[in-house]
């Protein structure tokens, strides 16, 4: 996992760090100076404009260009305080690449960058765009990579950062990072946070009840329930209130059961607790009697519980604050509006770290990069899905995973965002580049969940064990 810190974190971290200053400068702009060789493919006679400010990231800047010129880089380093409009300024000669190292995480008021014909590489990001929530100020240059030291910042991942930062790579600068609250999920964590399935494991044990779909909206509650079977749930069971799938539906649970238009049967605990978790509230309308179940579930006892979709719209009034079981709440923007009374806002992790602190709910606020708060404000976040999830029905898909990964025995904050990570993994995934950019659909995820996990090496065979004790 990859540490997120926003700039007043960072300040107090650098403040803290038994480095003098000098020596974290020249070790960042050691590290620029790498990526740009990098970029380059080599450095004698190539031309390199280094804009640079005041500040440390100005520094940063100027030590690369020193180290730069060492190489045999003709490096020509440019005063952001009085920089031209075109860079290089007409007349001068031809740059191969551009260095941004303007303005870091504090500048505070928007930056009209020069025009360049040349790719850029920012120094910690993109001069102009707010580190904390990714808003852009003024007109920053587009990177095509962007260098920042010991942490993501936040604006990387939000609003206009991922456009404008382009690959970014984190370069460890020796900082003490393990008071950090927030981390990026990569690939690796996957199979860390999810441990595999005991080889003497029976059904039962991670078994998962589906509360979802309604006559007219079958489609949501198949969507969950196979997503939970694939995902690792030993066993689903699949409740439609009132209503039942009907003859010309896929099987798509191991049982498939009748509810009354309410949720009656869900209040017997002895019921629940034959099932490690469950999934509540894909297409199931929002009729009062379904509503009112909804409320009276969350406040019983039970098994860890996602609440979606519809569920999400029945929670509206209620205090969530005040459940009896382990919940994870999964709203994206308009939920969280009539969950909270107010939008998310642009400081999106700050805003998950609300509601969760508020209902005592682990809170997955869906969008571009996922954020997973926990009550106690740890937050665990993803960037592994892109534009093609954003479809009718992703959402049921993700709300069965997570049931699953509950079912596993994940706690709710890693199950949550383990979930969100493999959820978009089904349209990004290396092997699944086939995918068109339009025109996915939710039906074409589930399917491709099994591969997806064995790609992330989640129940993998270790062929080495396999072969203890033979002769």
């Amino acid at each position: 996992m990859i540490p997120v810190c926003t700039p007043d974190e960072m300040a107090a971290v650098d403040a803290a760090s038994p480095e003098p200053l000098d020596v974290l400068v020249d070790r960042a702009g050691a590290a620029v100076a790498r990526a740009v060789l990098d970029e380059l493919g080599g450095g004698y006679g190539r031309r390199v404009a280094v804009l640079v400010g005041k500040g440390s990231n100005g520094a940063d800047g100027r030590v690369a260009a020193e180290r730069l010129g060492r190489r045999g880089v003709r490096t020509s380093v440019v005063d952001a305080s009085s920089v031209p409009k075109r860079l290089p300024p007409r007349g001068g000669h031809a740059v191969d690449l551009v260095v941004d190292a303007a303005y870091g995480t504090g500048l505070g008021r928007p930056f009209e960058a020069p025009s360049v014909n040349a790719p850029v590489l920012a120094v910690d990001l993109p001069s102009g765009l707010d580190g904390l929530t990714g808003e852009v100020m003024g007109r920053p240059l587009a990177a095509k990579r962007t260098v920042t030291f010991a942490a993501i910042k936040p604006g990387l991942l939000f609003g206009g950062g991922p456009e404008l930062a382009g690959r970014v790579e984190v370069v460890d600068l020796g900082l003490d990072m393990s008071g950090a609250a927030a981390h990026l999920l990569e690939d690796t964590d996957i199979a860390v946070l999810l441990p595999n399935r005991p080889t003497d494991a029976h059904k039962w044990q991670s078994a998962c009840w589906v509360v979802a779909g309604s006559p007219g909206m079958e489609g949501a509650a198949g969507l969950a329930a196979s997503a939970a079977l694939r995902a690792g749930s030993g066993y689903v069971r699949l409740s439609v209130p009132g209503g039942l799938l009907g003859s010309d539906e896929p099987v798509v649970a191991d049982e498939v059961v009748h509810l009354p238009i309410g949720l009656e049967l869900l209040l017997e605990e002895e019921e629940q607790e034959r099932f490690a978790s469950m999934v509540v509230g894909p297409g199931i309308g929002t009729a009062d009697e379904v509503a009112d179940g909804v409320r009276q579930l969350v406040a019983s006892p039970g098994p860890p519980t996602v609440v979606d979709g519809d569920g999400l719209t029945a929670l509206a009034d209620c205090r969530v604050d005040e459940s009896a079981r382990p919940l994870v709440l999964t709203p994206h923007d308009g939920e969280y509006l009539r969950l909270t009374g107010r939008p998310p806002g642009p400081d999106r992790m700050a805003a998950a770290r609300s509601l969760a602190a508020d209902t005592g709910a682990v809170t997955l606020l869906k969008g571009p990069t996922t954020v997973v708060a926990a009550p106690d404000g740890r937050v665990l976040l993803t960037a592994a899905g892109d534009a093609r999830l954003a479809t009718a029905g992703t959402g049921d898909v993700l709300s069965g995973i997570i049931g699953a990964f509950l079912a596993r025995g994940v706690s709710p904050l890693e199950a949550a965002a383990t979930a969100a990570h493999v959820h978009g993994r089904l349209a990004t995934a290396p092997d699944l580049k086939e995918l068109p950019s339009t025109g996915v659909v939710a039906g074409d995820l589930s399917a491709r969940l099994v591969s997806v996990l064995a790609g992330l090496s989640v129940d993998g065979i270790d062929l080495a064990d396999q072969t203890k004790g033979v002769c």
